[in-house]
């Protein structure tokens, strides 16, 4: 029977870069969560999981642009910096490898937010050269 204290381990690891991947994660600290050297924490996360770690933390990394280039209008840089990765080529060679376009043409081929907004953008406009103020406030105003 298998102990189970390196499945806990490795799931804290696994946490670790759903949670952190904009920071300085790197497998290294993967496996210090995990409370294993670098060498036996790449077998057993591989083993358990089917991909290797660093696999995996880019993965989430490009899951996260992904998003991010959906519904922002940060600049690719910008996206692959907030992710946690450090090379604007790296990140677009990697993206390209999994997404099968470029991050550019990727948010191209999607509609941007404003494009399924419920709010019509005039009244967003007419909202924020209000200055912002809430919905009690507007309220409040009107009676006065």
């Amino acid at each position: 029977m298998g102990h189970p204290e390196p499945e806990r381990h490795l799931l804290r690891a696994r946490d670790l870069a759903d949670t952190r991947y904009a920071d300085q994660v790197d497998v290294a600290a993967m496996a210090a969560a995990a409370g294993l050297s670098r060498a036996h924490f790449s077998r057993a996360f591989t083993g358990a999981f089917g991909e290797s770690p660093g696999v995996y933390l880019l993965t989430r990394r490009l899951e996260r642009a992904a998003a991010l280039l959906r519904n922002t209008d940060h600049s690719v840089a910008e996206v692959c910096f907030e992710v946690g990765l450090a090379s604007v080529g790296s990140f677009t060679t990697s993206f390209k490898r999994v997404y099968g376009q470029t991050p550019t043409a990727y948010r191209a081929s999607h509609p941007t937010a404003a494009t399924w907004a419920m709010i019509p953008s005039c009244l967003i406009q007419e909202y924020a050269r209000r200055g912002n103020r809430t919905i009690r406030e507007d309220s409040a105003a009107a009676t006065q």
